[in-house]
């Protein structure tokens, strides 16, 4: 019930003129007490109308009555309650007025033979009010609820409205439009102002105004939507010229663009996709969601991701923009989900996924879910199972995006033991399907020949995907013509040997991010089991630097240079012949000091060295074994037969306990990180020993020429660009369901076996949704790796026939049915770490194709969307079928990662002291500068310095 003052007389003639019944004869006294008396003794019902009468009046009456006669003098008149209201204009009732004292209740019936049988004072409203169940207890709500209902346009002009409260809010709504002269085509929301002036929204109209905490006196403001699709309450205020432009504009509905807030260009492209599904756009452009808002449902948002996106479809479908900020529907994705807070990159199938659930959940018309039982197939036939397990979903599922988006698979499980056949029916809301993976793989390297005039070569190898190293060395054996017994495989990072791999090691466990150089090393064979002729000794450079007040010597010395693998004979291991072999080994880069250079030793320091000579019975400086430049050069062939150098090791007791200086440089035993020096060993120990190559900085500056040691060429296999063959989007449907075996993380238990076992799966597709979301996977993960599959991906603008992969039974009319037409695609640039997101999408009004690109919007034909780029995965189809035509189908890929995420794999974020990591590669969020240390020596933490990047935040 809802009374409004400003004119209440004619409220009460319409009220009493509705309920009034015919005027018939006024019965006898007796009979009139009779039907009086019984309608008071009824009980009260919830929501029943029962009427206030003034005590005096009814006494009079009942003094009238009980003495039979119809000429007394004490005939009461018409009703006259003027002493219940405090004012002949409000017609406000008293406060304080108690029940038998003041006023008596008469319900409906009562209430209507008194005003036949003797009238309603002139001008006076009936005092009509709600039976309301408080606190299990039924009562007559005497004192309605006054609220004072406003304009957003005009909040100094309140108008009074009576409610009671049992009276839902949109009541209150409907009220406040008729009050305010609202056409039905306007849509309206209602806000309420609390007592510290902050204004709340009365978002479920459903719900009583007691539910709802209204108060007698509270300001109710009703908005009114702008013709632009935003509201008043959401722009500040001084855009007023701002919104003017914006409503002068009249363009085509649905396009506009939509700014990209950093980094939510993942957000913009899954909006354009599902804003361009026609029948989910008419579904909230007609309002037809209001009506399904489920504010209840514990697995919903409240309603509020639903009318978030409601008010964004209606700003882009005004035609009154160019393009619009989705702040506020930022900001609720944000609430409802952690993980979309702040301005991370993110998939934007990932997103797409979140909001389908959200808006089902806050649109799911099941207002109380039941239990249902999921059943197995059991041998009934499938028609039946699928027929079950639909109306099951239906009943704890129903809402708009069920209809228009859900489809249904057909699962085969069958045990590889005891063959136990497990068949259910599953809904889906998209297809995740795979690309055909390559099982080859391009690896880059850089060869190192034994040759010093020879520069490093790179290479570009075709390798198998779960190929070994020795696969990698056979490959590059067929560009060289050096056999793969001859080479040795490294990770170089940070002029150091991260990794020297073993050749039964697996492909996977390099990256494509790595360096990996293959060096050629000698390949003469062994003698015996525990003798090698050769040894493979890695070769690090090192620069010494100023001190830095610390007595350790590694602060005093700096790598650089890329490492080496020389190869070195067992028989001559002395400091003399490793110097002339490394100076051999580096003469394309390293000028060869003259005689008169070379002679600036002192006999002192020759006399301190005799010391550090090796034990008898190897090579020493005067020994005629000594090998000169020639012998050691590669034409002597000085090779190892190992393939690992831990295995090679001629034991820590053949090595000097202190380097000798050298005329150019001086030679140390140092760790594997190359960071300090190993002067005494144990004789126990068989680690791998590390050579350090020492320069002073003049000598270094005067004989070392950096240019020409970093000098590299390139192998003609680097300027093969291996095309890949595209793939039917057909393909990809057909893999999806394959036969496959389920993974060892992801056993099923056989009820009949009673254990976990390795099931093979097989999904079917039983009936599609009238408009299909297909995922494209283009990002792969493995233990070591990841990467995005850039295969490219074909497919028809129309007529996709999927009727060859239903397996529901069908006849030759329904084939029609599964026919879809494209109409919109979500595009990924870029690889993992980075990337940009943008649409394609089909105009539901027009049928023009655009391209949205953030807030940039293009035209675009139709033929620039077939000839998409392998980077663009994925894309939206409609269906062609003119019986069939709401019918759409819409692909979208695997979104980039967050560029600040760190690389799984060898870099830990934790290391032992001393011990060398690679850190995680940190990438400018804005542009793609690494702007991360890459490599350290620590004792905790992987240290990470974050900059700020000169680009300004994209548009």
């Amino acid at each position: 019930m809802a009374a409004v003052a400003a004119n209440p007389a004619d409220t009460a003639a319409t009220a009493v003129d509705d309920r009034e019944p015919q005027r018939e004869a006024v019965p006898g006294l007796e009979s009139q007490w009779r039907q009086i008396e019984n309608g008071r003794g009824r009980p009260l019902q919830v929501g029943e109308s029962w009427f206030l009468v003034g005590q005096h009046w009814y006494k009079q009456w009942e003094v009238y009555v009980q003495g039979g006669d119809r000429d007394s003098s004490t005939f009461p008149g018409c009703i006259n309650n003027a002493e219940l209201f405090e004012d002949q204009v409000n017609w406000r009732l008293k406060k304080g007025l108690v029940e038998g004292e003041d006023y008596v209740l008469l319900p409906a019936a009562a209430w209507h033979y008194l005003v036949n049988w003797y009238g309603l004072e002139h001008g006076q409203p009936p005092i009509e009010r709600k039976v309301v169940e408080l606190a299990s207890i039924h009562k007559v709500e005497v004192y309605s609820v006054e609220l004072l209902l406003v304009q957003h346009s005009d909040m100094d002009t309140p108008h009074t409205a009576q409610f009671s409260q049992t009276d839902s809010v949109d009541l209150v709504l409907h009220t406040a439009r008729e009050q305010f002269l609202v056409s039905p085509q306007e849509e309206t929301r209602l806000w309420i102002k609390n007592a510290e002036g902050s204004f709340e929204r009365l978002c479920n109209t459903r719900v009583t105004v007691l539910d709802a905490a209204l108060k007698t006196g509270q300001v109710v403001v009703m908005e009114t939507r702008n013709k632009d699709g935003t509201w008043p309450s959401a722009q500040p205020n001084d855009t007023s010229s701002t919104l003017e432009e914006e409503e002068d504009f009249q363009g085509q509905p649905g396009i506009c663009g939509l700014t990209n807030l950093g980094n939510t260009c993942f957000m913009n492209s899954a909006l354009q996709c599902l804003s361009n599904v026609p029948q989910l756009t008419e579904y909230f452009l007609k309002n037809r969601y209001l009506e399904e808002l489920n504010f209840c449902n514990p697995l919903g948002m409240k309603g509020e991701i639903a009318q978030a996106y409601a008010d964004l479809v209606k700003q882009a479908w005004s035609g009154h923009h160019r393009s619009i900020v989705p702040q506020v529907f930022k900001t609720k994705v944000g609430h409802f989900a952690s993980q979309f807070l702040g301005y991370q990159q993110h998939d934007s199938q990932e997103l797409l996924s979140f909001l389908l659930d959200g808006l089902h959940e806050d649109l799911n018309r099941v207002k109380k879910k039941e239990y249902v039982e999921l059943c197995d197939a059991a041998g009934r036939p499938d028609q039946e199972v699928a027929q079950e397990a639909w109306q099951n979903h239906k009943r704890r599922n129903d809402s708009v995006i069920v209809d228009t988006f859900h489809g249904l698979f057909k699962s085969t499980l069958v045990c590889p033991d005891c063959g136990n056949v497990s068949v259910t029916f599953d809904p889906f809301c998209y297809l995740s399907v795979p690309l055909p993976v390559s099982h080859k793989r391009v690896m880059e390297v850089f060869f190192v020949s034994m040759d010093p005039r020879r520069k490093p070569e790179q290479h570009r190898l075709v390798v198998p995907k779960k190929g070994k190293i020795s696969d990698l060395c056979v490959a590059l054996a067929k560009h060289t013509g050096i056999s793969p017994e001859r080479m040795m495989v490294a990770d170089v990072f940070s002029h150091r040997f991260y990794k020297i791999y073993q050749l039964e090691e697996s492909l996977s466990s390099i990256l494509d991010r790595d360096d990996i150089f293959i060096y050629e090393v000698s390949g003469r064979a062994a003698i015996g089991e525990n003798s090698r002729e050769d040894v493979v000794l890695p070769i690090y450079l090192r620069e010494r630097t100023p001190a830095r007040d610390y007595n350790s010597s590694y602060y005093g010395l700096m790598l650089f240079g890329h490492p080496l693998l020389v190869s070195v004979p067992r028989d001559r291991l002395s400091w003399d012949a490793l110097y002339h072999i490394l100076l051999y080994r580096l003469s394309r880069y390293v000028t060869r000091p003259s005689s008169d250079d070379e002679d600036d030793g002192d006999e002192k320091a020759d006399l301190e060295d005799k010391d550090s000579l090796p034990k008898p019975g190897h090579v020493t400086e005067g020994s005629s074994q000594d090998p000169g430049l020639e012998q050691a050069g590669p034409s002597s062939r000085v090779v190892s037969g190992s393939r690992a150098p831990v295995d090679n090791s001629p034991g820590p007791s053949h090595w000097p306990q202190r380097a000798r200086r050298k005329h150019l440089f001086t030679l140390h035993t140092v760790n594997s990180n190359g960071t300090s020096d190993r002067s005494t060993f144990n004789e126990d120990t068989h680690a791998q020993p590390y050579i350090a190559i020492d320069w002073e900085p003049e000598m270094k500056k005067r004989y070392y020429d950096e240019v020409e040691a970093e000098g590299y060429v390139k192998h003609d296999c680097v300027g093969y660009v291996l095309k890949k063959a595209p793939v039917q989007l057909q393909e990809c449907i057909e893999l999806f369901t394959t036969v496959e075996t389920l993974e060892k993380e992801n056993p099923w238990y056989c009820p009949t076996c009673k254990q976990h076992q390795l099931a093979t799966k097989k999904l079917d597709l039983w009936m599609l949704p009238e408009t299909l979301i297909i995922h494209l996977k283009r990002f792969s993960y493995t233990k070591f790796s990841r990467e995005k599959l850039d295969t490219l991906v074909e497919f028809p603008i129309r007529d996709l026939d999927f009727s060859e992969f239903v397996i529901k039974p069908q006849n030759d009319s329904a084939r029609e049915l599964y026919k879809y037409d494209l109409i919109a695609v979500s595009n990924h640039y870029g690889g993992l770490r980075d990337g940009h997101y943008t649409t394609f999408a089909c105009n539901k009004d027009s049928g023009q194709w655009h391209y949205f690109d953030d807030s940039s919007v293009s035209p675009v034909t139709e033929n620039q969307i077939e000839v998409i780029p392998i980077f663009l995965p994925p894309l939206l189809l409609t269906p062609s079928s003119p019986t069939h035509t709401d019918s759409c189908l819409l692909l979208t890929v695997q979104g980039s990662l967050c560029p600040l995420l760190p690389t799984p794999g060898r870099g830990t974020p934790y290391a032992n002291p001393g011990q060398l990591v690679k850190a995680p590669r940190i990438v400018c969020l804005w542009c793609p500068t690494q702007i991360g240390v890459h490599g350290c020596k620590l004792r905790g933490p992987v240290p990470a310095r974050e900059g700020n990047c000169p680009a300004s935040l994209p548009s």
